[in-house]
């Protein structure tokens, strides 16, 4: 994942609601419906907020009769984690490894 992409995704983190509809799925499987239930706003602003989640690959849609149901993408939100890892550490594949140090 790119600096760009990882970028892309914090601004998806950034808004509080979007991170309370992560932590919602996080104990699977919820229709909106159900999302709806947990916020105060409206139908129209829970599906801007999940369209941007779906977009951006964070969640994944599917259709069960007339009910749209969603889900985390763990194997994306996992790909996140470890490139903060990275971030974190210093690695093989750090930016820093391409630097000469002391020439300030």
């Amino acid at each position: 994942m790119s600096y760009k992409e990882l970028s892309s995704i914090f601004k998806i983190f950034s808004d509080p609601s979007r991170l309370e509809i992560l932590d919602l799925l996080s104990c699977g499987e919820l229709c909106a419906c159900e999302l709806l239930e947990h916020f105060q706003f409206s139908q129209p602003t829970l599906s801007h907020h999940m369209k941007s989640l779906i977009d951006n690959n964070l969640v994944t849609t599917r259709k069960n009769g007339n009910k749209h149901m969603y889900q985390l993408n763990h194997a994306i939100l996992d790909d996140i984690t470890q490139n903060l890892k990275v971030i974190n550490t210093s690695n093989q594949r750090c930016l820093c490894k391409s630097m000469k140090s002391g020439e300030c």
